[in-house]
């Protein structure tokens, strides 16, 4: 493999890996926000309004920027019917014949989130709701998320590219 796709390879785990735990701690911040708001509401009888569509929000980033981190970590969804019993070359093989699609469709969502974004800061996009808050935090995530995404896919895929030519990367 070239030397510029070994460093993109090294960059791109880098980045997601880090964003990747990070993210991890969103969890910890929702269960904070929940047991707030559970002791609020029981002990002292004032619910939030904002709680539901801010723990909407922190799960929304919370698998968004973790998903490259889990292609890292070969720990998403995978249909293991025969894949699980073929060889890690023969994997790489498969893996190599279905990334074009997932790159095809992270490439069209990038696209509509980049438009959603623009949409959230042109207007001042806000959620329809009684809290209302605006979207364009959340938007710029989610642009974030699949960009990350994508960039793991794409290095994935010479991952698998050199496993399937017999070289490591």
């Amino acid at each position: 493999m070239p030397k510029a796709i070994k460093t993109f390879v090294k960059w791109v785990d880098a980045v997601n890996r880090a964003v990747g735990e990070f993210s991890m701690y969103i969890v910890l911040v929702m269960t904070a926000i929940l047991v707030y708001e559970s002791i609020s509401r029981t002990v002292f009888s004032r619910p939030h309004i904002w709680v539901v569509e801010m723990i909407e929000f922190l799960m929304a980033a919370y698998y968004l920027l973790g998903g490259g981190y889990s292609m890292i970590l070969k720990s998403h969804v995978r249909m293991d019917l025969l894949y699980g019993r073929w060889s890690p070359r023969g994997k790489a093989i498969a893996d190599l014949l279905t990334a074009p699609f997932l790159i095809f469709y992270l490439v069209f969502l990038l696209i509509g989130g980049l438009s959603g974004l623009q949409y959230a800061l042109e207007y001042g996009q806000k959620n329809y709701t009684s809290w209302g808050p605006p979207l364009a935090p959340i938007k710029a995530i989610m642009v974030l998320g699949i960009a990350l995404m994508l960039l793991q896919s794409i290095a994935t895929f010479f991952k698998d590219w050199a496993t399937a030519k017999g070289e490591e990367l």
